[in-house]
């Protein structure tokens, strides 16, 4: 391997808040497109047609977000991330405008998978970047603002995606993506400048194959299992079986891959393993849960669609609190630790409260319980993320912040398809139990709960009574999970945080590489950035200043 490295570029405190408005209209954008087509599906198949495709409309864009996430950290630790994160927006615009183009819905569903590649891009970049140019001392306060970014894209998606349908076209779902990440792209080509660094290194494509098909195929399971397909139809045990061969494969292969996507080496950090299997717990019991609460507000309390949309408000208002605070409370303390111990216990509590609830609980009751659920999400997941970027060396840290989120998203497919396996199966012990007209199945009430609405009042309360009981019965299987939660966060080892960029790589990872002597950056961004510069420890940047 041979490489040349440049010395650190000197970012003032403007550049690094302008770079960060940048990255997070990114993400915001990507973060957006899951939730903002929602209230957009039946409009779109109105004008389209193939509703049998409907679906393929939110999975498309899911299975490609999810399995680019690690490929892209791994790139851009081999060749650098400004240009990666820039191709990233270039190809999230162009999917944007190949869906506000569609003329059909196989179109549209093409467009989506594209869209969804440079979305990965986007979430897996965008949190790297800020690591390069970012002290984990100061970080904390930026990964607390990336959590209330997430925060808010839940809420403002459906209502968004209501607005431009009602007042313009559906087509403006996905437009209002081109003018935005174009600005996203001018700005980051202006101002983020990393210093530049091309090394030679040999590309793991068996790896990359192997977790892309055992990733897909697992996604497609978690997503149609029960839904599309029976869990016991051919189609599900095939790609039961194309998942677990394919993720065996490809941790065979990363054993002895010069560049694994996935080194083994990280598993072998605490930190790192801690924080991943705590993501994926953690998403698993938020994602699975809290999907439902929507439902619980439209059947339960009678609130309108839109409504109970605008009723989750006080979770991300929690999350954002608290998020913001931890963020702040860290950059202070240079302690991180006590917060995911914290947040899991105070999530614990809220889904034990949402497990009490019933046809007698008042919205008021449902928003304080969504109060501490959100507060105690806050106080987790960017932990985690600043946790993983201060343990592991230079070399690793888009492969590691991209597993981090990775495994998260897995965590949250697993948890919304386990419970609403769950779900479906409760309600239809309940519903066995009632008096019901023929054609009434848990699946309809599920997927359209107005359906409740059109019955006799007579049939009404009970069903009522079932659904409620069958969601509720989600949140306090959702507890023991955040119980392990707590557990691992107990075990989350608190390296302390740096004032130095990155932590540098240990001289035998380090020997390959080639250091030219210092010398202007190129300014392409070119490769993960080499920090050793007269007058600097390694590792450090000069852009590492205090926030003002």
């Amino acid at each position: 391997m041979t490489g040349t490295s440049a010395a650190p570029i000197d970012l003032t405190h403007r550049q690094i808040l302008v770079i960060f408005g940048a990255l997070s209209t990114a993400m915001l954008l990507a973060a957006l497109e899951q939730t903002i087509v929602a209230t957009a599906l039946p409009t779109i198949v109105g004008e389209l047609g193939g509703l049998r495709q409907l679906s393929w409309i939110v999975t498309a864009y899911l299975l490609t977000a999810t399995v680019s996430v690690p490929l892209y950290g791994k790139v851009s630790d081999l060749f650098g991330r400004k240009l990666l994160f820039q191709l990233a927006i270039v190809v999230f615009v162009l999917g944007s405008l190949a869906c506000a183009a569609s003329q059909s819905m196989g179109q549209l569903v093409a467009a989506r998978a594209l869209q969804g590649a440079g979305a990965g891009g986007l979430m897996a970049m965008a949190q790297t970047i800020i690591g390069d140019v970012v002290s984990p001392r100061e970080r904390g306060r930026y990964m607390g603002y990336i959590g209330a970014v997430f925060g808010v894209s839940s809420v403002a998606g459906p209502l968004l995606g209501g607005f431009f349908v009602d007042q313009l076209t559906w087509r403006w779902v996905f437009g209002i993506n081109v003018p935005l990440g174009l600005l996203a792209l001018v700005v980051t080509q202006r101002v983020l400048r990393l210093p530049a660094v091309r090394l030679r290194r040999k590309i793991d494509y068996a790896g990359a194959a192997l977790l892309t098909a055992g990733a897909a195929s697992l996604l497609l399971v978690l997503v149609w299992g029960g839904q599309s397909y029976s869990w016991a139809s051919p189609t599900i045990l095939g790609l039961g079986a194309l998942a677990a061969v394919s993720l065996v494969l490809f941790a065979l292969v990363e054993r002895n891959a010069q560049e694994p996507i996935l080194p083994p080496e990280l598993f072998r950090e605490r930190v790192f393993a801690v924080a991943t299997m705590l993501g994926f717990i953690v998403g698993a019991a938020m994602f699975g849960s809290i999907i439902y609460l929507p439902l619980f507000l439209q059947v339960v309390t009678g609130v309108s669609a839109t409504d109970s949309g605008l009723l989750l408000t006080p979770l991300i208002g929690g999350l954002l609190v608290t998020s913001i605070a931890s963020g702040r409370l860290i950059t202070r303390s240079g302690r991180y630790k006590a917060f995911p111990i914290l947040g899991t216990a105070v999530l614990a509590i809220g889904l034990a409260c949402l497990s009490t609830m019933d046809t007698a609980t008042t919205t008021g009751q449902v928003i304080g319980f969504m109060v501490v659920v959100g507060a105690g999400i806050g106080l987790v997941m960017q932990v985690l993320v600043l946790a993983v970027q201060n343990a592991v060396p230079r070399r690793h840290l888009g492969t590691a912040t991209s597993a981090t989120q990775f495994f998260r998203s897995i965590g949250g497919t697993v948890g919304v398809a386990t419970f609403g396996a769950l779900v479906n199966a409760r309600l239809t012990s309940r519903l066995a139990l009632l008096d019901l007209p023929g054609g009434i199945e848990p699946r309809t009430l599920l997927s359209s709960p107005t359906e409740i609405g059109r019955l006799p009042a007579a049939l009404r309360g009970p069903l009522q009574m079932a659904m409620a009981e069958s969601i509720t019965g989600v949140f306090a299987l959702a507890v023991p999970l955040a119980v392990v939660g707590f557990a691992l966060a107990c075990l989350l080892r608190e390296v302390p945080l740096r004032n130095s960029v990155h932590a540098p790589d240990s001289p035998a990872a380090s020997a390959p590489a080639m250091v030219a002597p210092p010398a202007a950056s190129d300014g392409d961004g070119l490769g993960a950035p080499s920090w050793s510069a007269p007058g600097l420890e390694p590792g450090r940047m000069r852009c590492d200043r205090r926030i003002r």
